[in-house]
């Protein structure tokens, strides 16, 4: 699985992307944030707040219920706005 980091997420987590074999008990989106918070407390303060973290599944946008497969491409980022 890959996963990206953009904007703000990127500067907290300290890196743009990583690739890692999915772990065996995530089957969501929302298990994924959870593991992700987990990891330390870079992640845990870039994901604090869920209510302003969006996520795209193979540059589709997901909901939290989404199903996770290895070799999905998993994007993280905040809202964005247009203008």
């Amino acid at each position: 699985m890959k996963i990206l980091y953009f904007a703000w997420l990127r500067a907290r987590i300290g890196c743009a992307e990583e690739e890692l074999p999915l772990p065996a008990e995530i089957g969501d989106v929302a298990g994924l944030l959870d593991w992700l918070r987990r990891r330390g407390p870079r992640f845990a303060e870039a994901l604090r707040d869920l209510s302003v973290v969006r996520v795209a599944v193979n540059q589709d946008y997901v909901g939290r219920e989404h199903p996770l497969r290895d070799g999905d491409e998993v994007a993280i980022f905040p809202p964005v706005t247009g203008g």
